[in-house]
């Protein structure tokens, strides 16, 4: 997943940058296409972020990159502040945003799309995962990473 990344800069909310080798590494990401815009990201944001604080508490190898849709950075950056977990983003304005949209056929947010850490995508439904079983879905998640 790391490789996904290389040369380019993730930021947190806690920290500046980000050592993409060390926060990726042998984790199941969830690429989390939203904006603060978005009143459907606006209803799933908290879900992703009550589950991602949970599987954090328990150790699970995940974490999610934010790759907003926002149309400022400032929007951006409240948007972060206000709702979302301690998770990782693609600064704004990166090319990188673009890249991502295009190389996952993103075209409507909220999307929540779950990667293994070979790049691999294990689902694009990531969304509909953590709305109907919540935190158990990681289990079906790192059960396929594991198969590869």
């Amino acid at each position: 997943m790391a490789e996904l990344f290389q040369g380019k800069t993730l930021s947190s909310k806690t920290l500046s940058e980000v050592d993409i080798q060390e926060a990726l590494q042998n984790r199941v990401v969830g690429l989390y296409f939203s904006a603060a815009w978005c009143p459907p990201c606006r209803q799933f944001t908290p879900m992703l972020r009550e589950v991602y604080e949970e599987l954090r508490m328990r150790g699970a190898p995940f974490e999610v990159v934010f790759v907003s849709s926002d149309k400022t950075s400032e929007d951006l950056r409240q948007y972060m502040m206000d709702e979302h977990g301690d998770w990782l983003y693609v600064p704004f304005g990166d090319p990188l945003i673009s890249e991502l949209k295009g190389k996952y056929s993103v075209t409507a947010i909220p999307q929540l799309i779950i990667i293994k850490p070979n790049g691999d995508i294990i689902t694009p439904l990531g969304r509909k995962h953590i709305q109907d079983r919540g935190v158990s879905c990681f289990t079906s998640w790192s059960q396929t990473m594991e198969k590869h």
